[in-house]
């Protein structure tokens, strides 16, 4: 498509899409949101950047193959679901690392529902962008 406003525009809008899309990653595993809405939200922002500016400018704005993404994602969301295997927990068990803590202040909390979270994200860009650049790079 050749219109300067609505590829002008895309520009703003990806930035601010790809900023939502990480708040509701980030957020997502203590309030509602995720890695899955994370991922629709991103990867409709590089869809929509495929529809202003054309399949091959987009794929050069994500700088990963699409399905590179979803294949790192699918392993980092493996190796969080087995890391409760190192402390003989159930398989997903949520392990939580305290960065930082000491006394009464319980540092920075890192967990493998995080991790995981980060791969479901991945997954989810990952898989949605090598449908649609494929769907379109078709017509």
């Amino acid at each position: 498509m050749n219109s300067l406003i609505l590829s002008t525009a895309t520009r703003l809008i990806v930035a601010i899409l790809l900023m939502f899309s990480i708040f509701m990653l980030l957020r997502g595993h203590n309030q509602p949101g995720g890695g899955f809405i994370g991922g629709l939200i991103g990867a409709t922002g590089f869809v929509l950047y495929a529809i202003a500016s054309g399949t091959k400018e987009a794929r050069a704005a994500l700088r990963v193959a699409p399905q590179q993404m979803a294949m790192v994602g699918l392993g980092i969301a493996a190796v969080a679901g087995l890391a409760s295997a190192l402390f003989a927990d159930p398989l997903f068990t949520g392990q939580w690392l305290f960065i930082g803590a000491s006394g009464d202040d319980h540092g920075l909390p890192l967990s493998t529902v995080l991790m995981f979270d980060i791969g479901v994200y991945l997954v989810v860009m990952g898989g949605i962008l090598t449908l649609v650049f494929a769907l379109e790079e078709e017509i």
